[in-house]
């Protein structure tokens, strides 16, 4: 796995009675410097590689970290028994590191050392595997020390753990969603909305600063077309009761009537110029249309669980643009080309074989130089560590030329700033044909879901089935959108997304909703003193071990900034979950057995619905 090599003498467990073997490893509690194979990010360290070990004995005894130890990931729904509970590589700290060294001479090696060690309180047994010294701890002790762990820390559970003890916590912008005014919400922009909300969710979290922008696409040559247009065709009274749809109508109107008539563009220029004029009539036209247009979303927002602690946009930037263009100027990295553009040159020759327009030549402003003005006044408003922006990859060539502009003018902080993109949806259709709009995707999920509902005998009786159904449709749309890589295209399918079974959303939520049902039948009885002994059935050391896992997946995550780990880490606990409510009940169980078991479930629950709201699901406790 690319481990590198230790870099400090093991260490001894305190309180353990087993004998060092070779090259002084002589239990779980060996600690060696071993890197995680994660990307740096944000200019710190990553953590040593951190699987559980127990220190102390007895009633003291406690699950820490250590190294090269690995905690056996236990894949899959399957109730069979997991090999071990931790593997030490045992090729990763004999002294002698020869290539040449054979298989035979390590796994001989693996043998003596297995042999010299012994079972404690702690390790209840050792065996070996190929290079591998394998470690089976304390049922009861795992049992009393996960549970106790998940109840104590509650919705900070595995954010408090120890790999991120040396985190340093720092302010960041987001920046996401970003729809273009006077248009409806498109569903083009539902990508970027419920990714950026997971990046701020997840970077909360983890106790930074978070500051999420809305940068709204108010200002460019399309609102001249837009305000022409609504000089030609528009209706004041349609506008008041159905202001975004009358303004999409204009503007498919305008675009057509352009494409015939010159005299439409230029219309539209002289409007644009007006509007970065500052023309109190004109600007007074546009405030209406942004006004209007936020109202909307905010709705719409409010619907997807989102908020926003800024609505920025383009049009605060039009004239800091121009004091960027100087900055440029006077730094000389603005050139004038034949068309009377001006232009930055990127190239290694600077010979203008790679270039950024920044300015048109008329003088107005470009979407990339409001973009260097707002990234300016971010960092001194915000004085921030990093900006994130969320969309969608096409715009990469646009990012890779904006942080480079900005290091050109001196800007170091522009390392910091990273774009997390992704791709496209192909297929996402409601029953009426292609989509357009975002709230129509909405519709149709929450729809289709009242419609499965209703028709599924295990549905219950709700107080508020449409809330419900919006919750869960919502659900099915982020799990599909978030199990690949975010850079990846994929193919939407309703039949695929709304499917109660498998790994989707609905899944979820009907583990969870399952597993509150579960805690409230039995809320009157429940106690935390619990025997961990009635805990050893293979179904419960299987989902013990995924919830130890979780401080795991949430670094994982915070690495890459990719939700896909936690949510096949969420279907993987859902099903095991499933597994082991099917085979271990707790109806009909003894008093000591149920309570025990419960307490299990409910620690499943809990860790459930801290995953789910890291997505920006709202878990439902019916359905």
């Amino acid at each position: 796995m690319g481990w590198s090599t230790p870099a400090a003498p093991p260490r001894q467990l305190p309180g353990s009675n087993t004998g060092a073997g070779v090259g002084g490893a002589a239990h779980p509690s060996v600690g060696c410097t071993v890197r995680r194979p994660f990307d740096r990010q944000e200019g710190t360290a990553p953590p040593r590689w951190a699987s559980p070990r127990v220190v102390g004995t007895g009633a003291h005894a406690r699950l820490v970290r250590s190294e090269p130890w690995r905690l056996v990931p236990f894949g899959g729904a399957s109730p069979l028994r997991p090999v071990a509970d931790f593997q030490l590589f045992v090729g990763s700290v004999i002294e002698d590191k020869s290539s040449d060294r054979s298989k035979p001479d390590l796994q001989l090696q693996t043998q003596r050392l297995a042999e010299k060690l012994k079972c404690d309180t702690v390790v209840s047994e050792i065996s070996t595997g190929p290079g591998t010294v394998n470690f089976t701890i304390n049922r009861e002790l795992l049992a009393k020390t996960v549970l106790q762990q998940v109840f104590k820390d509650g919705s900070e559970y595995g954010i408090k753990s120890e790999l991120f003890s040396m985190l340093p916590r720092r302010k960041i912008v987001v920046e996401f969603s970003s729809p273009n005014i006077a248009k409806k919400f498109h569903v083009g922009h539902l990508r970027s909305t419920i990714i950026g909300n997971f990046v701020a969710n997840l970077k909360e979290a983890l106790g930074h600063q978070v500051t999420r922008i809305n940068y709204l696409g108010d200002w460019g040559m399309q609102f001249g077309l837009l305000g022409a247009g609504f000089q030609q065709f528009g209706n004041e009274e349609e506008l008041q009761s159905n202001p975004l749809q009358h303004l999409f109508e204009i503007y498919v109107q305008v675009n057509k009537a352009a494409e015939e008539d010159e005299n439409i563009k230029k219309l539209a220029q002289d409007f644009f110029r007006k509007l970065e004029a500052r023309d109190q009539q004109t600007l007074s036209m546009w405030q209406q249309f942004r006004d209007f247009s936020i109202e909307e979303y905010v709705r719409i927002y409010k619907r997807l669980g989102v908020h926003f602690d800024e609505y920025s946009g383009e049009s605060f930037y039009q004239e800091k643009s121009q004091e960027v263009l100087k900055m440029l100027e006077t730094k000389g990295l603005l050139q004038k080309t034949i068309k009377g553009t001006r232009v930055v040159d990127l190239s290694e020759k600077r010979d203008l074989s790679l270039s950024s327009t920044v300015m048109r030549s008329d003088g107005t402003s470009l979407y990339i130089t409001r973009d260097l003005a707002a990234a300016i006044d971010r960092m001194q408003k915000y004085n921030c560590d990093t900006m994130i922006y969320v969309t969608d990859k096409s715009q990469n060539t646009h990012f890779e030329q904006l942080f480079q502009i900005l290091k050109l003018m001196g800007y170091q902080w522009a390392e910091r700033c990273q774009h997390v993109s992704f791709g496209l949806v192909q297929g996402m259709k409601t029953r009426k044909g292609e989509v357009v709009f975002l709230e129509d995707v909405l519709n149709e999920a929450r729809s289709r879901m009242l419609q499965n509902m209703a028709s599924a005998k295990t549905s219950k009786e709700l107080e508020n089935p449409l809330e419900t159904a919006e919750k869960i449709g919502l659900a099915a749309l982020i799990i599909q959108d978030f199990k690949g890589l975010l850079s990846s295209d994929y193919q939407f399918s309703w039949d695929r997304v709304l499917q109660s079974r498998g790994d989707t959303g609905v899944f979820l939520q009907y583990t969870h909703a399952r597993l509150h049902s579960l805690e409230q039948m039995y809320r009157n009885g429940q106690s935390t003193d619990i025997n961990t002994a009635c805990l050893q059935d293979p179904q419960v050391i299987s989902v013990l071990q995924h919830l130890l896992r979780y401080d795991e997946v949430l670094y994982k995550s915070s690495e890459d900034l990719q939700p896909k780990h936690i949510v096949s880490y969420l279907l993987t606990l859902s099903h095991l979950a499933a597994v082991a409510h099917k085979t271990l009940p707790v109806k009909g169980s003894a008093p000591e057995l149920a309570q025990a078991r419960l307490h299990l479930f409910q620690a499943a629950r809990s860790v459930l619905a801290n995953g789910m709201k890291l997505l920006g699901i709202t878990p439902v406790t019916q359905m």
